[in-house]
């Protein structure tokens, strides 16, 4: 299973940009799918996850910004991040729990990781 990750950019504070993210390979099911920032010097962190046909997670600095959906026809999700702060600037990783077979066993994938930059 593969992640493409893409959409990320330089944008001035108060932009806004879209990321997204397709999974491809061998999958018969995305249990959930997330997206999780890296900044330089700090842990990688949580930033919204989906669930299949769940209710979506997001971190509270994130909460009324950014918005996760996914296309379960695509395999894809996509993050709308709005009102986008310095903070926000991050390497950001896409992530899917999949089943590859019909099963119990689920496994973790991950993007390559697309760059977030926010400055003026």
């Amino acid at each position: 299973v593969q992640l493409q990750a893409s959409g990320g950019g330089l944008v001035q504070p108060g932009g806004s940009l879209r990321l997204s993210c397709a999974a491809s390979g061998t999958i018969f099911s995305i249990n959930a799918m997330g997206w999780y920032r890296q900044a330089p010097g700090k842990q990688r962190e949580l930033v919204a996850t989906i669930p299949s046909g769940g209710i979506a997670n997001y971190v509270d600095s994130v909460k009324g910004r950014f918005t996760i959906s996914r296309d379960n026809a695509k395999n894809t999700a996509y993050l709308q991040m709005n009102s986008l702060e310095p903070e926000d600037t991050a390497v950001y990783y896409c992530n899917a729990r999949v089943l590859p077979r019909p099963g119990i066993y689920v496994y973790d994938y991950w993007g390559q990781g697309t760059q977030v930059t926010v400055s003026s």
